[in-house]
């Protein structure tokens, strides 16, 4: 175990009330790619497919880029997911506040999860209201909705979208009550939600990315690799051992 493991397990074994911040790199280990990697579709760039007047005015469109390059419906949590799960069940993790719509988190066991862009798995008839699962969306002929005809729209905030109030004033207030943040995964570019860690007044911040961040000059402890490399169950049990 080098320095830099063993540093990030000893603040982990210390803490008492760990909040996770998490972006794209964090399901990269379970086989989803970041979206903004995909090239050559449809003349456009990822983000103008992603926004809320390409699905409006271009529906089909959209749809074909949404199931074939973010939806992973055989996606399983990776060490990381599993890892920051147990920590939640042995009292040490407070919350997780993710930028992914994947529900990973959610499928490794973690409960307090809050989904600053929302989820894939919840999809929702803009006419009637009614509510679909990932895989009765990705039936549903056309997108339409089986009862009225309206088109259902997933769960997800696009762009031009703003977050939902209640999740980021709860994602704010776990920040603002932490004790260390684990920012994992993420540049920290996109905003608002790369502002977040500005409401962090704890003893500890963490960031593990593969390259640098917008925080990585004010982290108390910066690592540059993969997330699952250094989030992991074998990592806490051999620094355990070692300490002992």
């Amino acid at each position: 175990m080098n320095a830099r493991e063993k540093k990030l397990m000893q603040i982990i074994w210390e803490a008492k009330k760990i909040v996770f911040f998490g972006g794209a790199g964090v399901s990269t280990g379970s086989g989803i790619p970041d979206f903004r990697g995909a090239e050559g579709l449809y003349s456009y760039t990822p983000e103008e497919v992603i926004s809320h007047h390409f699905f409006m005015e271009n529906n089909k469109e959209f749809y074909e880029f949404y199931f074939d390059k973010m939806v992973y419906p055989k996606a399983k949590p990776n060490q990381c997911h599993k890892f920051l799960a147990k920590l939640e069940q042995n009292g040490k993790l407070s919350a997780i506040i993710t930028q992914n719509i994947d529900g990973l988190h959610q499928k490794a066991g973690s409960k307090n999860v809050f989904e600053l862009h929302g989820s894939v798995h919840k999809n929702t008839c803009m006419k009637c209201g009614k509510n679909y699962t990932l895989e009765e969306l990705m039936k549903l002929p056309n997108q339409k909705c089986s009862v009225c005809g309206g088109l259902v729209k997933p769960d997800v905030v696009l762009y031009e979208e703003p977050l939902d109030f209640k999740v980021t004033q709860e994602a704010v207030k776990a920040i603002e009550e932490a004790d260390t943040l684990i920012v994992a995964g993420t540049s920290l570019v996109v905003y608002p939600a790369a502002g977040f860690i500005n409401y962090f007044h704890g003893k500890n911040l963490i960031t593990i990315n593969l390259g640098e961040t917008s925080a990585s000059s004010m982290a108390d402890l910066t690592i540059n690799g993969k997330v699952e490399d250094y989030l992991n169950m074998k990592n806490y049990h051999k620094y355990l051992e070692d300490d002992n």
